[in-house]
């Protein structure tokens, strides 16, 4: 079982823009004082540049048009509502915001399986009638080798369909609360920690329950992860939100923003560079508005690819 995957894609929006609908419980989003058409520019211009910069260092990369209709704000973001398993299992997942669950498109599907192998389409979206929400790989960090599920709990993590989730795929789910400074809780696990095959990225600080925080120290040891630990001020420029994925020679990228490298330490990017190449990206416009980065505009593709 790999932790990464070299293949993954991409949705390129049509209409991306700041999200009142997940505004709420996401204090990482921010309006910003540009037109509907300059904010189209510069997301287009980072986006193009992000696709660019990942196939220039040799990773396969598919790019999904969004559709122009029904709007939606966040289809930049497709991490949230699917995740691909190398067992060939594909997850549909119960999303928060009602203009969110239409990125669920049956287009995009069919897209992947025209080159992948979809043994079996798991639909878990009957939870939003509940009100109960469980957001993909944002509310889910996998660490694919040793068969954990790690989440922290929130308005859009719910513990139970984590459990059900992590029943269904045989994943050991562990589950624990992480709040920001001002103690509201962090609405996804994705934009605390990050869980590569050698190494863990996670603000400890933000667990404040000690037994909580000893669980998941334990685990990320037991696993042979080396803890690269980070602040809340270094999660509030997304240092937490980064992804490792491989290119075409195998070599481990760690990719992540501009923004998220240039506030890491020198000592932590040290570290880093021990395992992967840094790969940071230039998406300011993406991140300050959608209240999401680098990692959370990747889904990972662990399926099994058709031979040409």
């Amino acid at each position: 079982m790999n932790q990464s995957t070299s293949h993954i894609f991409l949705v390129r929006p049509a209409n991306f823009n700041f999200n009142t609908d997940t505004a709420e419980s996401n204090a990482f989003q921010h309006k910003v004082n540009l037109s509907p058409e300059q904010i189209k520019q510069k997301v287009h211009e980072e986006f193009d540049g992000y696709v660019s910069r990942l196939k220039e260092n040799g990773v396969e990369v598919l790019v999904i048009d969004d559709s122009l209709t029904p709007v939606k704000p966040d289809a930049i973001f497709p991490n949230n509502w699917g995740s691909f398993h190398a067992d060939g299992t594909v997850i549909l997942y119960p999303m928060a915001a009602p203009n969110r669950r239409t990125e669920k498109r049956a287009e995009v599907i069919q897209t992947i399986q025209r080159d992948y192998e979809i043994r079996e389409l798991i639909d878990l979206s009957k939870y939003e009638n509940e009100n109960r929400f469980l957001e993909g790989t944002g509310s889910i960090i996998f660490d694919h080798i040793h068969k954990i599920a790690y989440a922290c709990l929130s308005p859009r993590t719910d513990k139970d369909i984590l459990i059900e989730v992590c029943n269904l795929i045989d994943y050991t789910p562990k589950y624990f609360t992480s709040t920001d400074k001002n103690g509201k809780e962090i609405y996804h696990t994705n934009v605390m920690m990050c869980v590569s095959k050698n190494f863990s990225v996670i603000c400890l600080e933000s667990i404040k329950n000690e037994k909580e925080r000893k669980m998941i120290i334990e685990s990320l040891n037991n696993t042979g992860h080396d803890i690269i630990d980070i602040s809340l001020e270094q999660v509030n420029h997304f240092a937490g939100n980064m992804l490792s994925v491989k290119n075409n020679q195998h070599k481990e990228l760690l990719v992540m923003s501009q923004s998220a490298y240039d506030i890491l330490t020198e000592t932590q990017r040290k570290k880093l560079q021990n395992y992967c190449q840094l790969l940071p990206v230039h998406i300011n416009t993406i991140e300050t508005i959608g209240g999401g980065s680098a990692r959370c505009m990747i889904s990972e593709i662990f399926l099994k690819k058709f031979k040409p």
